[in-house]
């Protein structure tokens, strides 16, 4: 049977704390939102999966992580798409940064009907009326915060409380020699 899993970039957990705490002031103005009890995340990408296919999509992961170094990110604005999804957005180097890890895993992955996000934000609320969005603008105005992206985590969905948990942790490796070796056998 196939089950819902998600690849996505965590930061810590101080900037996780903050996001929930940003989640909770907003539903006191507007109450329930789509997204409100979601761990904050940057989403990469999104598919389905058997338990058979689950194990070597990780060990795909983990090739991709193995090249990949550690990155700096800076989260500097709040903005919103024109769904209603409320979210904090890196600053343009950061932006760049993220895509080229995300570009990598939707180029690696050898997923059929996956769902990629090819723009890296992390969302506070999704599908807020636009109301609620102008509230959300007043609420939050400025934010400054960074990480270090470090790696990425795979996550599962439960039909049961709808929403992912964490299946596994894949670190990034800085091993470039891996990506040589990779492309002479292509």
């Amino acid at each position: 049977m196939e089950k819902l899993y998600s690849l996505v970039i965590h930061p810590p957990e101080s900037v996780l704390t903050l996001v929930k705490s940003m989640k909770e002031q907003l539903a006191s103005e507007v109450g329930w939102f789509n997204s409100k009890n979601s761990v904050g995340h940057i989403t990469i990408c999104e598919f389905k999966a058997t338990e058979k296919g689950i194990e070597n999509i990780k060990k795909q992961i983990n090739k991709v992580c193995d090249t990949l170094s550690p990155v700096e990110v800076h989260l500097n604005e709040f903005n919103s798409f024109p769904n209603g999804a409320f979210f904090i957005a890196p600053d343009n180097d950061s932006k760049k940064k993220l895509k080229h890890i995300m570009k990598l895993f939707h180029k690696s992955l050898l997923i059929p009907n996956m769902l990629k996000s090819d723009n890296p934000h992390l969302s506070i609320a999704r599908r807020l009326k636009p109301e609620n969005l102008t509230k959300a603008n007043r609420l939050f105005t400025e934010i400054d915060l960074n990480f270090v992206c470090d790696g990425v985590v795979l996550r599962q969905f439960d039909e049961n409380v709808k929403q992912f948990f964490v299946t596994d942790t894949f670190k990034f490796n800085n091993n470039p020699q891996s990506e040589m070796i990779q492309e002479t056998l292509f």
